[in-house]
């Protein structure tokens, strides 16, 4: 849906529509931060699946990993829209071809809170968890290096 609103999003702004664009902007935010959302629970499935590899069960966790993949982008979408629904417009980049236009987030401070401190808070999880998944196979692998050497003596 991230690609599909992308690709049209040019085509849609040229109609000058507020509204229109407002929804647009609106869809293309919420989709870009489910899929940084989804990616984030995806670095959690893989924690669980190799480091809490016994005990891992975690009841309803598909609805709870659905939850946090579609609520979460809708609650920033939410505080942003009943904050200023105009922090959603059309942003012109060239009068002169009228497909430049381009329905986003028209305010910097609203950009880099609900999209950059976002996508950077999910970096620094998903780093969190590559860091000790390769900490846990790191281990495995010595420990299982350690019992080759002691069945050899």
């Amino acid at each position: 849906m991230l690609n599909m609103v992308f690709l049209t999003n040019s085509w849609l702004s040229s109609f000058n529509q507020p509204g229109l664009c407002i929804t647009v902007a609106v869809l293309l935010h919420y989709f870009l931060l489910a899929a940084f959302t989804w990616m984030s629970l995806e670095s959690v499935h893989f924690y669980l699946a190799l480091v809490k590899v016994f005990n891992a069960y975690v009841p309803k966790y598909i609805l709870k990993c659905c939850i946090a993949g579609w609520g979460m982008p809708a609650i920033v979408i939410t505080i942003v829209l009943i904050i200023n629904k105009d922090f959603y417009g059309n942003g012109s980049h060239s009068e002169s071809n009228p497909f430049s236009n381009f329905c986003w987030i028209q305010e910097n401070i609203v950009f880099y809170i609900s999209v950059v401190a976002y996508v950077f808070l999910i970096f620094l999880m998903n780093t969190a968890m590559f860091i000790t998944v390769l900490l846990q196979i790191h281990s495995v692998k010595s420990r299982t290096q350690r019992r080759s050497r002691f069945r050899k003596k």
